[in-house]
């Protein structure tokens, strides 16, 4: 993932995952699939497990490797087909060739000797948050866990984290997460930039590459082959060696048959079933049965989605950690939230750790912030649906079986609680009751909806992040 913008050749990639009559979606950083793409699985457990996904609404996400040490974005620096966006920070007097022999020599530099995955376990639960998404290789292709692939990971022998009692990263998240009741999605590219199978020397492009393979697939079958089978091999690692994953999620969407680039996706995915019948897959912006739910990034979808999706939204300004990001505040990441819920999907919130093995404290704050609405108002978002209307100035509405939310946000510390609100509801009203606060508040039918009195100890205190109602 990046955290700047599409150019020409992902954009091609992504408008051929869509329907001739359906625009590309174009709103933030990424095109990305069409709701009338998505492919409904016949599989009557992996229709149960998006039941599931659905109910849990907020996801962390983590964006982790050497490239942190540098504080730049992850990866894309060593294309030069995206030179023109990637390399904005390259301040340091190097060219292209310099740079990638820097930026893979980095594992030798890589020592995040403060990393506490339980300490990061315990905040992610205590924040809310229902699932994992981390980077298991990005498309840079170094390994945070003990592949048997490659000395391209963070166990390998050039790497000095490699002898830490906690060098095998993914395993020691994973079991971490797993203690405190989150489920594991197992980020994973399909490219790889490291490996001579994709990124072979001595090919047509000579030493300017890009983001695809640096040689024609159709041209040197063997040569794919052998990536293809190195890429089953990393993924059935995961899937046998690192105990239950609930989801494979599948960046570098270029990675497609379309694009004579079959990877045998089905073959794999297949094989893994076979061992976790229960695993959804997430072939990012190709469309198809392997894309169990639409990954939109830093952008939401101007109304509701009725399949299964997530936004991928950073807490900082990038994916990966910056030295001097700024993050969002709690305000801002539960209207955040309460808006991607109300459009029926979920949130996949990104924090990308120091590369001494810590979260920034800034996005500690944030986490924490969020996490503490939540536990008042948890209620209103996780488990929910899209209810019609699902917005109304700025109010948000969820439903829960026969009971609706209306979820009143309010944008700053300065906007003032009003004495009435207008819930512009149709339906039939027995009682509302303010969540975390007072019960069985005083309405009135009317013909726009149903106006509600606030109690006055609401007005004269602090504006809260959001005011939400339990409608009955």
């Amino acid at each position: 993932m990046s955290d700047l913008k599409t150019t020409e050749s992902e954009t091609a990639v992504q408008e051929e995952t869509l329907l001739p009559e359906e625009p590309v979606v174009e709103e933030g950083v990424h095109n990305y699939s069409s709701e009338r793409d998505w492919v409904k699985p016949e599989d009557p457990v992996l229709l149960e497990r998006l039941e599931w996904f659905q109910d849990q609404k907020l996801g962390l996400m983590m964006h982790w490797g050497p490239y942190s040490q540098l504080g730049l974005v992850e990866s894309w620096a060593l294309s030069d087909g995206d030179a023109d966006w990637a390399r904005h920070d390259v301040d340091w007097g190097v060219d292209g060739e310099e740079l990638k022999r820097e930026y893979f020599a980095l594992n030798k530099t890589f020592n995040p000797i403060r990393f506490q995955p339980e300490q990061w376990a315990e905040l992610a639960a205590d924040s809310g948050f229902k699932y994992l998404t981390f980077t298991t290789k990005h498309h840079d292709g170094f390994c945070m866990w003990d592949t048997h692939t490659t000395d391209y990971r963070i166990t390998g022998p050039e790497c000095p984290f490699h002898t830490h009692k906690y060098a095998d990263i993914c395993k020691q998240l994973f079991d971490a997460f797993r203690a405190k009741g989150l489920a594991i999605s197992a980020y994973f590219s399909k490219a790889d930039w490291h490996t001579p199978y994709y990124w072979a020397p001595g090919m047509e492009r000579g030493s300017h590459m890009w983001r695809g393979p640096s040689y024609d697939p159709k041209e040197y079958p063997w040569l794919w082959e052998q990536f293809v089978q190195f890429t089953h091999d990393q993924i059935m690692e995961l899937m046998t060696r690192y105990g239950r994953i609930d989801m494979l999620w599948l960046d570098a969407g270029w990675v497609n048959a379309r694009r004579d680039q079959d990877i045998r996706l089905g073959e794999v995915v297949g094989k893994a079933r076979e061992i976790q019948p229960w695993l959804l897959t997430a072939d990012r912006t190709v469309g198809g049965p392997y894309e169990n739910l639409i990954t939109p990034e830093q952008t939401l979808p101007e109304r509701p989605m009725n399949v299964p999706w997530e936004s991928c939204i950073t807490l900082g300004t990038s994916f990966s950690f910056g030295f001097e990001d700024k993050y969002k505040t709690p305000r801002q990441l539960v209207h955040l939230l309460v808006e991607i819920v109300a459009k029926g999907g979920n949130l996949a919130l990104n924090v990308g750790p120091q590369p001494d093995g810590r979260l920034p404290k800034g996005a500690i704050a944030g986490m924490k912030g969020l996490g503490a609405w939540l536990k008042v108002n948890g209620e209103a978002i996780y488990g929910t649906r899209v209810c019609e209307p699902f917005s109304a100035g700025d109010i948000r509405f969820t439903r829960k079986g026969d009971t609706v939310y209306a979820i009143n946000l309010y944008a700053d510390e300065q906007s003032g609680v009003p004495d009435k609100l207008l819930i512009p509801l149709q339906t039939d009203v027995e009682r509302i009751d303010l969540i975390g606060g007072p019960e069985q508040l005083a309405f009135t039918r009317t013909a726009e909806g149903i106006e509600l009195e606030l109690p006055e100890g609401l007005l004269n205190n602090e504006t809260p992040i959001a005011h939400v109602f339990r409608i009955r």
